[in-house]
């Protein structure tokens, strides 16, 4: 099933279904069936799978349709992120390219970003949750103090009651290189703020997805109407099996269902190509859809 969320006309939250370029709703609020996390705990207490539960709701669903086309339209009713995350974790240095380019750009010790590359614990931080999120056509962030802020365009998975993966989406990695350039320590400073994730369109239960490790991803960035910025990866040049990071991410620390954990980025946006406000980000990945999302500069008082 590929679901998504969106606002209607009225702007409330609700959950469809893509079927046929249409958005069946599938929103229930008199069984507590508003966002799509709603359905992941209703699947677990009927001891069921989460495609079994939607397919039931959406053979009962009478809520209507919209065109998937109407929802990308920037007023009411309106797509938002498929899901809201009470954690989203990132994993760095999960392709090869990822580990070259940040060692080529430090100021500092060579060879740390190849060291994680070539270690079996891989790199994990923390992304925020779902306040510091953007979804489809919302504004993704540059900091005040950051002139080198860059998408990082990846696959993300997301985590149910046992730490299984329930599904997928796309996730924008939004990262201030030149604070992280300036010292790894200030890594959590160059991941965390306003607008640093973004996620969708689509959130596509896990058996939906052909294979995981075989998925095209493109990025371009879009300045006044022209590509200034266009580049590809496939997951099949990630180092670490997905329940390899989930264990790092989950030993001896808890965490949430509904929790997001992007897998990282083999396609590098050069300095050259520093966002701007008012470009717009388009991420593709195979089976997913696409996300575009505008850039925002923010403000000292945000």
């Amino acid at each position: 099933m590929k679901l998504v969320q969106y606002y209607d006309a009225d702007s409330r939250i609700r959950v469809g279904v893509m079927q046929d370029g249409q958005v069946i709703d599938i929103t229930d609020p008199e069984q507590d069936l508003t966002t799509t996390l709603d359905f992941v705990d209703e699947a677990r207490r009927q001891r069921r799978s989460l495609d079994d539960v939607i397919a039931d709701r959406l053979a009962d669903a009478s809520g209507g349709a919209h065109a998937y086309a109407e929802l990308l339209e920037p007023d009411e009713p309106r797509l938002t992120m498929p899901l809201f995350p009470p954690q989203v974790w990132g994993c760095g240095v999960t392709y090869r390219r990822s580990a070259e380019f940040r060692d080529a750009d430090m100021e500092g010790p060579m060879g740390i970003y190849d060291k994680v590359y070539q270690s079996d614990r891989p790199e994990i931080f923390y992304k925020g949750d779902t306040q510091h999120c953007a979804g489809p056509n919302e504004p993704i962030g540059i900091r005040v103090d950051s002139t080198f802020t860059a998408p990082e365009p990846e696959l993300a998975y997301v985590l149910g009651f046992e730490n299984e993966i329930i599904g997928y989406t796309i996730c924008d990695d939004v990262s201030a290189w030149d604070i992280e350039r300036e010292n790894p320590l200030y890594l959590p400073q160059s991941k965390i703020f306003l607008g640093c994730t973004a996620l969708g369109p689509t959130f596509v239960t896990a058996g939906e997805i052909t294979d995981p490790y075989h998925l095209e991803i493109t990025a371009r960035i879009r300045r006044d109407g022209a590509v200034i910025f266009e580049g590809a990866a496939n997951t099949d040049q990630i180092r670490h099996p997905f329940e390899t990071l989930t264990a790092y991410l989950v030993r001896n620390n808890p965490v949430p269902v509904g929790t997001v954990v992007s897998t990282g980025t083999g396609i590098i946006v050069t300095e050259d190509a520093a966002l701007r406000a008012g470009d717009i980000v388009e991420i593709e990945i195979d089976e997913i859809g696409l996300l575009a999302t505008p850039v925002r500069q923010l403000t000292a008082d945000e």
